[in-house]
């Protein structure tokens, strides 16, 4: 952090807290050379993280409509919303700690189908269904038969 009486690069904090809306932190500095006393700010950067859609358009993803595909996914299952908000919040911050700004829809779908498998087999087909877009009932069944070898498995 630059001085702004001195331009000297080294400065201590002397006091920390978070602004009234808790979106940005307030530090009170001290110049290492001039032992002037300043104010510094500082917030979270909030790169939108775009999504690669499979025609090749780029969209900013969004949060409410990864999460509506999932209760679509799970209506009229035993799935409390709190679960699907859980799984999209680490959907999200899977996506986000991958440090890619932009992200391919299939990513975004696969990582959708696994938090689903674990919650509910068949909100996982459903989802699965639409998303893989199976052409005929084999590929359907095939989808199944893999779904069952797995389930023996664990």
């Amino acid at each position: 952090m630059k001085c702004p009486f001195c331009g000297y690069t080294e400065s201590k904090v002397i006091d920390t807290r978070p602004t009234d809306e808790g979106e940005k932190i307030r530090r009170r500095r001290e110049c290492l050379r001039c032992e002037k006393r300043f104010t510094s700010y500082e917030i979270i950067e909030t790169t939108p993280l775009m999504v690669i859609k499979r025609d090749g358009s780029r969209e900013v993803f969004s949060r409410d409509k990864l999460l509506n595909g999932m209760i679509k996914s799970c209506e009229k299952r035993p799935v409390p919303f709190s679960v699907l908000e859980d799984a999209v919040t680490d959907i999200l911050a899977t996506l986000q700690n991958g440090m890619e700004r932009e992200v391919p829809s299939t990513l975004i779908g696969e990582l959708c189908m696994e938090k689903l498998k674990g919650i509910d087999q068949v909100a996982y087909v459903r989802f699965a269904s639409v998303y893989r877009q199976f052409k005929d009932i084999n590929s359907f069944l095939e989808e199944l038969k893999n779904i069952l070898e797995h389930e023996g498995e664990g």
